[in-house]
């Protein structure tokens, strides 16, 4: 059961108000809740962390398309506090899918902001200059951060992408007349070959540009004020300045985050040491800078590891006094049995994931109350 936190709430109310003028967004024109949600984020992280879980509302193990339905809360009685989506259908389809898909997604940050619960979105953006999707494929593929960037042969066609997704930020507007806030989290994993965007395909110089440009022309030119700008790299980094090796600066980035799933059991291999010293590193790189952490992926696929939760997930979220507002494991195939990342019923770490569910530490959707608002409580019931 959770433990009571009215003590945990005092604590928050003082943390926000210390942190008011610590910590500021990097859009000084951001909507009230957006800045509400950034400050409550840094609130909550120190002493707890949120729970998310990718596509969690979209799909999940054996279904897909049911409303209000998780396998999360299947499991818990709970969404996750975090859900995530994804721009990958914004661009490179017909513009008829791509409202389809708007309209969709638009249901789905909405539902979550009414409820309480948070968005973040990540982005597998189809390669705008060449075949290959997402992904890089040799033959096929074009290193396009170069082609998109100012100046550049597919500039225009990029600003035309990104005015796509400002209209639908600026369109995401709930039944109390606000725009939903959401964390957005462009080019993910960039220090990895897997995808167009990334270090092998991309010199550090024009990385930063089209990262700088994104962030202006969407808040300065597109009027975007509800989003909260995201920077994770894989976890290809044993130090601060690997790390910040590509970083746009401080002006084009709120939150700090690592994707991370080969030190906590890919392949069976687990290095918790050397995982838990990078989550430690862009922490530290936070406090310095004044920006949110976040462990912004991970998870372990099939989840074959009974007691994964609160022996590896867990127990290294709370080594060296690491304070981060929240962690999001990937999704939960519809159709395949074997590509999933939360338990489902039946599932046999399930009753490890009700312990961490139970922990004090962890925050799901049912526990927060006015998560967007500047009197920010966590439920004093217990599950």
């Amino acid at each position: 059961m959770k433990m009571n936190l009215n003590k945990t709430n005092a604590l928050l109310s003082l943390f926000m108000i210390a942190g008011h003028f610590l910590f500021a967004q990097i859009d000084k024109s951001a909507t009230r809740e957006t800045k509400n949600l950034y400050r409550n984020l840094k609130s909550i992280s120190k002493e707890h962390i949120l729970f998310g879980h990718q596509h969690a509302l979209e799909y999940g193990h054996g279904w897909s398309n049911e409303p209000n339905k998780s396998d999360v809360k299947l499991v818990t009685g709970s969404h996750p506090a975090v859900v995530g989506i994804d721009f990958s259908d914004f661009s490179g389809r017909s513009r008829e899918e791509i409202e389809k898909t708007k309209e969709t997604l638009r249901k789905n940050v909405i539902d979550t902001y009414e409820r309480g619960g948070i968005t973040t979105v990540s982005w597998h953006f189809n390669n705008p200059a060449s075949g290959g999707g997402f992904y890089w494929k040799d033959s096929i593929s074009a290193a396009s951060m170069s082609l998109i960037k100012k100046g550049g042969s597919h500039h225009e066609q990029y600003k035309e992408i990104l005015k796509t997704i400002a209209d639908f930020a600026n369109s995401a507007k709930a039944k109390d007349g606000k725009l939903v806030p959401m964390i957005f989290r462009p080019f993910h994993e960039f220090d990895g070959d897997w995808f167009w965007w990334g270090k092998k395909y991309t010199s550090r110089e024009d990385f930063i540009k089209v990262w700088q440009f994104t962030v202006s022309y969407l808040r300065d030119t597109l009027k975007v004020h509800n989003f909260i700008y995201a920077f994770s790299p894989d976890n290809r980094f044993n130090s601060e300045s690997e790390y910040l090796e590509r970083y746009p600066g401080d002006d084009y980035v709120d939150m700090l985050g690592i994707d991370n799933y080969g030190d906590f059991g890919r392949d069976g291999k687990y290095d918790l040491e050397n995982g838990i010293k990078k989550l430690k590193i862009i922490f530290d790189i936070a406090t310095k800078k004044k920006k949110l952490a976040a462990f912004t992926e991970t998870g372990l696929e099939s989840i074959p590891n009974k007691n994964w939760w609160t022996e590896v997930l867990l127990q290294s979220l709370k080594k060296e006094n690491i304070k981060l507002c929240y962690v999001l494991v990937w999704r939960n195939d519809a159709v395949s049995s074997t590509h999933y990342y939360a338990p489902f019923p039946g599932q046999i770490s399930v009753p490890d994931f009700l312990q961490f569910y139970n922990d004090p530490y962890t925050l799901f959707e049912n526990d927060l109350i006015n998560v967007y608002g500047t009197k920010f409580l966590l439920k004093n019931t217990a599950k």
